[in-house]
């Protein structure tokens, strides 16, 4: 929860930190994980400058009693409600106490439900979670995930041919966080750390099927990551790992070892995990379609 001023307020529904930003309440409904409308929340804030959200988050709400714990949450600090329940008598409920009480609260998931109702000219189960069911594609995310877990910084390189895409980096450019992501829509992603004198696993030269992708950040900001990272674990800083000179001159050796082998580079710098991994998807894409 962040803490609020208590300046003057135009509207009740929000304040205003210390830094001058707008500190609202934004209150998330879910009746499975709620990883949908974190998601769309998070994407809809990042569009707005100098906004600060407290998020309340509610999951696996299912019964009028658990509605009704969130619903006095939001008496107490009204704010923005989004929600995603697809039982009709407790989305009712929710939106009818919401109007009631004056606070704005929008359906993440009535509009896709209407278009896809009215393309297939069928009514939606409005099952809550059904999404998450244990089916074929719950098991092969459970798969990937072991996959990546069990393949991470170039360990079980024996059957490297399993993977659906590899890997490839410098120290510190997000390859596991990278592979974990792309692990939870079910790919089987290793990687492997490009490490300056060491040469990479004779099985990166035999593999056929994966994709190989080399990932690359600018060297100053990898600077900045490794020290953080040694600070963390205590450790001293005077290495070579962190001499800005050096870092600069693997940054260039790598991304020229990565030409020599044809591999698509992506620098990650400015790029969140998810928008590295959804260009690795599209290189996936652009390959399958070119075979």
């Amino acid at each position: 929860m962040h803490r609020l001023s208590r300046a003057a307020v135009a509207d009740p529904c929000y304040d205003f930190d210390m830094t001058g930003s707008k500190v609202f309440h934004l209150h998330l409904v879910s009746d499975a994980t709620g990883e949908t409308i974190h998601s769309v929340s998070r994407a809809c804030v990042a569009q707005f400058e100098d906004v600060e959200p407290v998020e309340h988050f509610w999951n696996m709400v299912r019964s009028d009693r658990q509605l009704d714990d969130a619903l006095e949450e939001i008496a107490r600090h009204p704010g923005i409600v989004v929600f995603t329940l697809v039982d009709d008598h407790l989305r009712r409920r929710l939106q009818e106490a919401c109007a009631a009480m004056g606070v704005f609260s929008v359906s993440v998931l009535d509009p896709v439900l209407a278009g896809f109702a009215h393309y297939l000219g069928k009514e939606s189960q409005r099952r809550p979670g059904h999404q998450h069911a244990l089916n074929a594609e719950y098991f092969s995310r459970m798969e990937a995930m072991e996959f990546a877990l069990s393949h991470d910084d170039g360990q079980s390189t024996w059957d490297l041919h399993l993977a659906d895409v590899i890997l490839v980096a410098v120290s510190r450019c997000s390859k596991t966080p990278t592979c974990l992501y792309l692990a939870n829509r079910g790919l089987k992603a290793a990687n492997v750390p490009y490490v300056p004198n060491c040469p990479l696993p004779a099985e990166l030269d035999e593999v056929k099927s994966p994709l190989i992708v080399a990932l690359t950040k600018d060297a100053d900001r990898l600077v900045q990551i490794r020290r953080q990272r040694l600070l963390a674990l205590n450790q001293p800083q005077g290495s070579t790992y962190i001499d800005p000179e050096i870092v600069k001159a693997e940054v260039a050796e790598a991304r020229r070892f990565f030409s020599r082998r044809g591999w698509p580079v992506i620098d990650v710098t400015r790029r969140a995990i998810e928008e590295t991994a959804a260009e690795i998807l599209l290189l996936m894409s652009r390959r399958e379609q070119a075979e």
